[in-house]
């Protein structure tokens, strides 16, 4: 037996917001109600759902345009970032993501959240590193970073 819901948040490997889908009743009530991620699909429910659709699409859209202006801009930006040297190139310490969102926000003028940057491993040499940003609607961006010693003076 299954349930139709009507999700109203994005929930992994099920749909996105706005989307019909057949789950377990237990599911539904023991998973996604209490959470407030689905609501059971009635007729009326459908209903606002059809109504409220092509609004829904034009925002998605200005979204989507939004995303795709900033990833133009992330594919512009070369961050610079001045790291302390130690004797065979290594710097001190590491440059994480937490860092690369601040030198994103104060040379580029981007904010993005650092949940969003995507390091396999923090940067530990001197020289040029790309990176991916997970921005909406799936898109991605690839941001260069060169880091360079602090004694360096900065190239404008």
């Amino acid at each position: 037996m299954s349930l139709k819901i009507i999700l109203r948040q994005s929930v992994p490997n099920l749909g996105e917001p706005g989307d019909v889908k057949e789950v377990s009743p237990g599911y539904f009530r023991n998973f996604l109600q209490p959470r407030g991620m689905a609501v059971e699909a009635t007729k009326v429910q459908i209903a606002a759902l059809q109504a409220t659709s092509s609004v829904r699409e034009g925002q998605l859209a200005k979204s989507r345009e939004r995303t795709n202006t900033v990833v133009e801009r992330l594919a512009d930006v070369t961050l610079r970032i001045p790291v302390k040297v130690g004797e065979q190139g290594r710097i001190y310490g590491s440059v994480t993501n937490r860092d690369l969102a601040e030198a994103l926000r104060t040379q580029a003028d981007i904010e993005v959240d650092r949940h969003r940057i995507e390091l396999r491993e923090p940067l530990k040499s001197i020289g040029v590193h790309s990176f991916p940003v997970k921005l909406e609607h799936g898109i991605e961006a690839q941001v260069a970073v060169e880091l360079v010693p602090e004694s360096e003076p900065n190239e404008a």
